[in-house]
Formats: C-alpha cells, sequence, structure tokens
C-alpha cells in the first residue's frame, strides 16, 4: 500500500456509509479523517442503529460514550464511538436529546455493550440524562447525595457552589495572578512586563 492509498477511506467504510443512510436516515456525514468519521441519527432510530452497525457491519467495539451540553440549543448530544477492528475504522454516532424535562432520556445499549452501563450511569449522575432499563443506573456513581444541579451541565455555577459550600480558610490570601508572577515567580523580568 502506497502513502497515498492509506490516507484514503476504504471503499467498505463507504459502503457503510450508504447503507445506514438508505435504512435509517442518517445525516451529517463528516469524514474528518480516513479512520474516522460521524454521522448524526434521530433518537428513535440510534438504537436500531447501533445494534445494526454491530451485527452487520462490524462495530463491536464502544471505544466511548460521552454527553455534550449545547444549552444554547436545548440539547444534549450523546457521542457513541464505536470500533470495528477489521477496517481500522471508527464510527461516532451523534444523538440529540432534550435538556429538560421528561424528553432528557435515552434508550439503554448495555445489551449491547456491557461497559456502557458504567456510561450511562456517570452520564446520568453528571448530566441528567435517564437510560431507562440500564443496570444500577439510580445508583450514585461518583456524587453520593448529590442533590444539586448535575455539575456537567454547562448551567450549573460551580463558583456560586464553591462558594456556598465551602468555607474560607483563615490566613489564605487571594493575589492577583499578574502581580504575584511579578513579585514572586519572575522578578528579575517584573520591568520588561
Amino acid at each position: 500500500m502506497n502513502a497515498h492509498e492509506a490516507l484514503q477511506t476504504p471503499p467498505e467504510v463507504h459502503a457503510v456509509f450508504k447503507d445506514v443512510h438508505l435504512r435509517f436516515g442518517v445525516h451529517g456525514l463528516e469524514e474528518v479523517r480516513p479512520d474516522q468519521a460521524y454521522v448524526r441519527v434521530e433518537r428513535d432510530d440510534a438504537v436500531t442503529l447501533l445494534t445494526h452497525l454491530q451485527a452487520i457491519h462490524g462495530y463491536t467495539h464502544l471505544a466511548f460514550f460521552t454527553a455534550v451540553d449545547r444549552i444554547e440549543d436545548g440539547v444534549f448530544e450523546l457521542l457513541y464511538l464505536v470500533h470495528n477492528y477489521h477496517l481500522r475504522h471508527d464510527l461516532g454516532v451523534i444523538v440529540e436529546v432534550p435538556r429538560e424535562g421528561d424528553g432528557c432520556t435515552m434508550d439503554t445499549v448495555h445489551h449491547l455493550w456491557p461497559a456502557a452501563a458504567t456510561y450511562q450511569r456517570e452520564m446520568r449522575e453528571m448530566f441528567g440524562v435517564a437510560f431507562p432499563g440500564c443496570p444500577r443506573v439510580e445508583e450514585n456513581f461518583a456524587l453520593e447525595g448529590w442533590d444539586e444541579l448535575p455539575p456537567m451541565r454547562r448551567d450549573f455555577d460551580t463558583r456560586e457552589y464553591s462558594e456556598r459550600v465551602y468555607y474560607a480558610r483563615p490566613g489564605r490570601k487571594t493575589h492577583d495572578t499578574r502581580e504575584h508572577m511579578k513579585e514572586k515567580i519572575y522578578p528579575s523580568e517584573a520591568e520588561t512586563w
């Protein structure tokens, strides 16, 4: 294989794209590299698409599963990154779910990848996305006793929370970073600033 061939997306991957576009109406194909691409799918079709990718197209490994808070649009983007070892290809499947109310749910995929249960527990706790039917999803994951807004949401005010929950330690001073660097860290260079 020459260098030019190594930079091209394999034809088998394009066949996968064509198949899932026709069957599931995926859209927004973005090939970021020959070995990595992303597609978008409607929430109701996501689990069926992921099942199809695993069973028919060999995307057998769930590399990771995460959420992105698009607060401006009122949605979370859930990103499933699946890997096909034979094709040496990663495919990201992006699904939008509403941020608020009963719509902030997604069907579980733990039956396809048992490790997904851990990701789903974390997303429930950190973002507030529900995954009905996922084992142990309602158990605490990392934040025992947490009853605040989920902390990975962009509208969670970290500073307000810290000032409300943690007390100021006596004797601690806050320094202007720039002045502190001039005086303590780089005093010989301060006159050049």
